[in-house]
């Protein structure tokens, strides 16, 4: 993460919100964090700790409110995975681009909020991941990149090798997407 020096004198801003079981330390973060910085982002991880017997109905109102004190400041992109999509209507409401990775399209309040943000965001998941619907991310938006056969984590089967080059197809969509 950058140091709050290194943020001020960035040119834009992006919020990075975690999954569950994915922190922002993880390889997508890692590299997609990489990515924003070259590209003038400073970055603003979150850090939280999901509460381990969770309403299944009022965990996104949870993640809100985790992430809405990070938006108090300028924000120029929010970068959401999995449980952080739920974040979906913060960035809706405020005009926010988005990254949202292996968005969770089955739950109601994040396709009700995609179809109302009007900034435009990036939606990516692989076909091997029950929390995707690649029909309903291509209705949602012209962004989106569907990775074959790649799980939640988005690995894919096979040689090691290959999740890395899922990885790098997702850091050079968001490279194109933040230029």
């Amino acid at each position: 993460m950058l140091d709050e020096k290194e943020t001020s004198m960035a040119d834009r801003r992006a919020v990075l919100i975690p999954g569950r079981g994915y922190d922002t330390r993880y390889p997508l973060f890692l590299y997609l964090g990489e990515a924003l910085r070259r590209a003038g982002f400073g970055l603003h991880g979150i850090s939280w700790q999901v509460p381990e017997h969770f309403d299944i109905d009022t965990i996104g109102r949870w993640v809100c409110d985790e992430v809405s004190p990070a938006l108090t400041e300028r924000t120029d992109l929010l970068v959401g995975k999995s449980l952080g999509t739920l974040a979906a209507p913060l960035a809706a409401s405020r005009g926010l681009p988005a990254v949202w990775l292996t968005p969770l399209l089955h739950r109601g309040e994040v396709i009700d909020a995609l179809r109302r943000a009007t900034a435009p965001f990036i939606l990516v998941g692989g076909t091997a991941d029950s929390s995707w619907d690649g029909a309903i991310a291509r209705q949602l938006t012209p962004h989106v990149l569907e990775i074959p056969a790649a799980d939640h984590a988005l690995m894919v089967p096979g040689p090691l090798a290959h999740s890395a080059e899922a990885l790098g197809q997702v850091c050079t969509v968001v490279e194109n997407f933040v230029r």
